[in-house]
């Protein structure tokens, strides 16, 4: 049976393990960025104004603690000694991390313009959509900590989960704009819920396109 290389074999030094760390908390960050967001729902669905705009707040300055941890992983990128197709690699990595906040950060944006009281049937979609967000980014955070402790299968199968979360995050945007158009809304509130259905299916999106990458790191680590 071949030896599967060690994943920071593969990156060759110590740096390159700071860079994996702080994929990791980048991943945590969005986590929470996710988290509020999830926050921010529930307190829409349940009428507490009050505290959707603070959680939107939350979601805000999240996304804007993800934005740092970018900037430090691509200068660290920049300046390490890896070989040119491995720096894309991550490269393209932590820049997929950044799309999932960027994602997030705007459907709570879009949240927050809707003003009119949404018939049950649709806050059940929402608040399903956010459910399967929730979950996918759970699986990717587990997926980039097994990446870093060198557990390459549970790394992939973390990310077979994400793959089969954004079918369910597809499936689920068909119910929820149905639930939409048989809402009967105000134009500017069907409008902005329409929005918001197309961010939570495009955050699921993000993860997996997170999830693919990880794929690639791992696969290259064999």
């Amino acid at each position: 049976m071949r030896e599967t290389r060690n994943i920071l074999g593969w990156l060759g030094m110590a740096e390159e393990l700071s860079i994996l760390k702080d994929a990791q908390k980048h991943v945590e960050e969005t986590y929470k960025t996710v988290s509020y967001f999830a926050d921010a729902i529930k307190a829409f669905i349940k009428g507490e104004l009050a505290a959707r705009t603070a959680a939107i707040e939350n979601v805000r300055e999240s996304e804007h603690q993800a934005d740092l941890l970018r900037s430090k992983m691509v200068n660290e990128l920049s300046e390490s000694l890896l070989m040119p197709p491995d720096r894309e690699d991550l490269m393209h990595f932590v820049k997929s991390l950044d799309r999932i906040a960027d994602w997030t950060n705007g459907a709570a944006r879009i949240l927050g313009y809707i003003e009119q009281r949404l018939p049950e049937s649709v806050l059940k979609n929402i608040s399903s959509s956010t459910d399967i967000i929730f979950n996918s980014i759970s699986k990717l955070k587990e997926s980039i900590g097994a990446l870093t402790k060198n557990d390459l299968k549970k790394a992939l199968l973390d990310c077979e989960d994400v793959d089969r979360l954004e079918h369910e995050a597809d499936d689920q945007k068909k119910v929820l704009i149905e639930s939409l158009i048989h809402a009967r809304l105000e134009p500017v509130t069907f409008f902005l819920a329409y929005q918001l259905a197309e961010y939570l299916e495009g955050v699921t999106d993000k993860i997996e396109d997170a999830a693919d990458l990880i794929k690639v790191l791992a696969i290259k680590s064999k």
